[in-house]
């Protein structure tokens, strides 16, 4: 169990820390922080390296809550809190954990912007029914997450003109709150992190609500796609995991990215290569 920093790793504008969540935090600046997008651990019994994914779900809500806490303290006062969320269940009952987390946000002081329904198209691999052509039981599969996005204190967040990068046609097609992404598929980043959101999620909240330069934080940095995407699109950022596998992919992961520069996105992932171009496109379905 890592419960104090391992590691630091500083690969042009982003810091990485083979850390505690907490550990981490301790090391960056409060007020500092433009944006974190997220996806904590969901407490249903992953396999993490340096996690345990099964305590009970009052133990986990205030642990989640002491994580949230800290993360005020270093957004800025304009900036936003993305956290990736779905209901789940836990102690065999149904829990909205989406509602918990907003109700832990706005307690400590984080007023709620808007959610985002993720569709992830996983509807093929059914295996539970409940009481199967019978209204004894049913059980309703959910094939989707949901980002809450928070404000601090600020709903307006500040940056220069000429650091607004995100086009036309992305503005339109973010600003609908009906995300149809499919999940990470690939092999090498299913075996960093177990449960990595895709790309295009990542690139999407950063595109809509941050400017070039913006530093962005990810303290369950996983596969690192989040320190991936902002290295893409000229932000700054800072990754916080406790798995030294999952930190170390990460760190290569950015270098590469830093390296390549970006072609385009296509469904969950986005394509390098050599050459730069100015601007980003969505792909088109």
């Amino acid at each position: 169990m890592i419960d104090k920093i391992e590691k630091k790793v500083k690969v042009g504008d982003h810091i990485f820390y083979l850390a505690d969540v907490f550990e981490g935090l301790k090391k960056i600046d409060s007020n500092t922080v433009d944006l974190v997008f997220t996806s904590p651990p969901y407490n249903v019994g992953i396999k993490y390296e340096n996690h345990y994914d099964k305590m009970s779900y009052s133990e986990y809500l205030k642990w989640l809550e002491a994580v949230i806490e800290e993360l005020y303290k270093k957004i800025k006062d304009d900036g936003r809190f993305a956290i990736n969320i779905p209901s789940i269940t836990a102690d065999n009952e149904y829990k909205p954990l989406f509602m918990d987390v907003y109700n832990i946000a706005q307690k400590i002081g984080f007023k709620i912007r808007n959610d985002i329904l993720w569709f992830k198209h996983q509807v093929s691999k059914r295996t539970a029914w409940g009481s199967f052509q019978s209204p004894s039981d049913p059980y309703v599969v959910q094939p989707y997450e949901f980002i809450l996005v928070f404000n601090k204190k600020y709903k307006k967040h500040k940056g220069k003109k000429e650091n607004i990068d995100i086009t036309r046609e992305e503005f339109i097609n973010f600003s609908l709150g009906f995300w149809e992404i499919k999940p990470e598929t690939r092999r090498e980043i299913l075996e960093a992190c177990p449960v990595p959101f895709p790309e295009t999620l990542a690139y999407r909240i950063i595109k809509f609500y941050t400017y070039k330069n913006d530093l962005v934080l990810d303290p369950f940095g996983g596969s690192g796609t989040t320190n991936f995407v902002a290295a893409l699109t000229g932000r700054r950022s800072i990754y916080i995991d406790n798995s030294e596998k999952s930190f170390n992919f990460a760190i290569e992961r950015v270098r590469k990215a830093i390296e390549n520069n970006l072609l385009e996105i296509k469904e969950n992932r986005i394509v390098q290569t050599k050459e730069v171009k100015s601007q980003m496109k969505l792909f088109e379905k």
